[in-house]
């Protein structure tokens, strides 16, 4: 279900960009990394840091959630002192925000409190799926009170231990439901096997984030079987992490090289990651650009024209908004497919891309598993972000194209990259 766009609130002139670029930009630390390693480091055998973690209101609100359950999370400066609390509490109430990460992860954490913990968040993370994850706790163990919703507000029903064991279960619409299990399922009595049986699982890389971060931790994880994961019980070991950029965020500076024909260099670009926006470097070749993975970081030229692509987008679908704007600045007609579960994000993206994109003149068809676009002139005009992040990304990209593009509720990109707006703002 498409939340409703907040109508012209706040409406924010997206900079036009007039002439090809030639910026360097450092971003901020990975959302998805920042919030498994605060989990794991509240779920660990001692005090660890997470360096360059990401402030943003994510990272912010997951660590509140583990402050809930008894963590000590000092979050001053770059370097986030964790400390967790032997045995876990619990009696207070979770705000997800937006979080998804914040809605699934954390409740798997506080079954092993002893006592109640409630959980509830913004207005439109009622729409967003949880229901797979809350079923799965209760067939592993857990009690879990949400009135048949499947949706928040819920309560866990700690009882300070969780049996564990098996658990099939249909991921299908996130990947996330995987990842919640896994990274508590060490300290489950029999550890946690997830089975997922249905569609394909969308996001795999985010699983496989997860899969190395247990590992790091000294956790015994076998995925060598397809839609099976099994995490043994045993002590989360007390590892530092250093968070790399998030490479998903990358996507709008990137885009400015393509759409300027210009040259941007987005710093500290790993060489080996398994974060969704790796994938950047293959799209945007597709589409035209000269892309090169240097040892200061990655470096995307413009050509002056951007192609269409036909692409599968079912592991990277969090990048669709991004793609999209690109598709609909493109001299060719563009399919992108496999991300019908971008439906349950934030907003249904595709519905929300469908709607914003044919609002500035675009051709687009809206697809039950994703988009259709054939070039057409388009002009000015406001973009609602539905209060998603990735929308708003979407929404600068076309203002940086195209003339008189208003970007509604832009702050919505606090979300993973704090004062976003002022630092677009500034590059050019």
């Amino acid at each position: 279900m498409t939340s409703q766009p907040l109508r012209d609130v706040d409406p924010w002139p997206a900079p036009r960009v007039r002439r090809p670029v030639d910026l360097t930009v450092s971003l901020p630390g990975s959302k998805s990394l920042t919030n498994r390693a605060l989990v794991l480091a509240a779920l660990a055998d001692g005090p660890s840091v997470v360096r360059r973690a990401l402030r943003s209101r994510d990272t912010l609100l997951m660590a509140e959630a583990l402050r809930a359950l008894g963590t000590r999370v000092e979050t001053d400066g770059d370097d986030w002192q964790v400390s967790p609390a032997a045995p876990l509490v619990a009696g207070a109430q979770v705000d997800c925000g937006l979080a998804g990460t914040v809605m699934r992860f954390v409740p798997p954490v506080a079954a092993l409190a002893q006592g109640d913990t409630t959980f509830d968040g913004d207005a439109h993370m009622r729409n967003r799926p949880v229901g797979t994850v809350l079923e799965a706790l209760r067939a592993l163990g857990v009690g879990v009170e949400d009135a048949g919703r499947g949706s928040l507000p819920f309560t866990v029903r700690g009882k300070g231990s969780v049996p564990g064991g098996r658990v099939v279960l249909d991921a299908s619409a996130s990947s996330q439901f995987v990842s919640a299990l896994l990274l508590a399922g060490a300290r489950y009595a029999e550890g946690v096997e997830v089975v997922h049986e249905g569609k394909p699982v969308p996001s795999l890389p985010h699983i496989e984030m997860t899969v190395q971060m247990l590992r790091q931790h000294g956790v015994e994880v076998d995925d060598g079987e397809a839609d099976r994961w099994r995490v043994r019980p045993g002590a989360i070991r007390a590892v530092d992490h250093t968070i790399e950029p998030d490479l998903s965020n990358a996507a709008p500076f990137l885009a400015l090289a393509a759409v300027s024909g210009g040259r941007v260099m987005v710093r500290d670009w790993p060489r080996r990651t398994t974060q969704a926006g790796d994938a950047l470097r293959q799209i945007l070749t597709l589409m035209g650009c000269r892309v090169q993975l240097t040892d200061a970081g990655l470096v995307v030229e413009g050509t002056g024209v951007l192609h269409g692509v036909d692409l599968d987008l079912h592991d990277v679908g969090e990048l669709a908004p991004a793609v999209a704007a690109l598709c609909a600045l493109a001299d060719s007609p563009s399919h992108l497919r496999g991300i019908a579960h971008i439906r349950g994000h934030e907003t249904d993206r595709i519905a929300a891309l469908a709607t914003e994109l044919a609002a500035l003149g675009a051709d687009v068809v809206e697809r039950e598993d994703g988009l259709s676009l054939t070039p057409a002139p388009l002009h000015g005009g406001v973009f609602h972000t539905y209060a998603d992040h990735r929308m708003a990304h979407a929404g600068v990209i076309l203002g940086a194209a195209v003339d008189g593009v208003q970007v509604e509720d832009v702050a919505t990109t606090s979300k993973t990259f704090p004062d976003f707006a002022a630092f677009w703002s500034g590059l050019w």
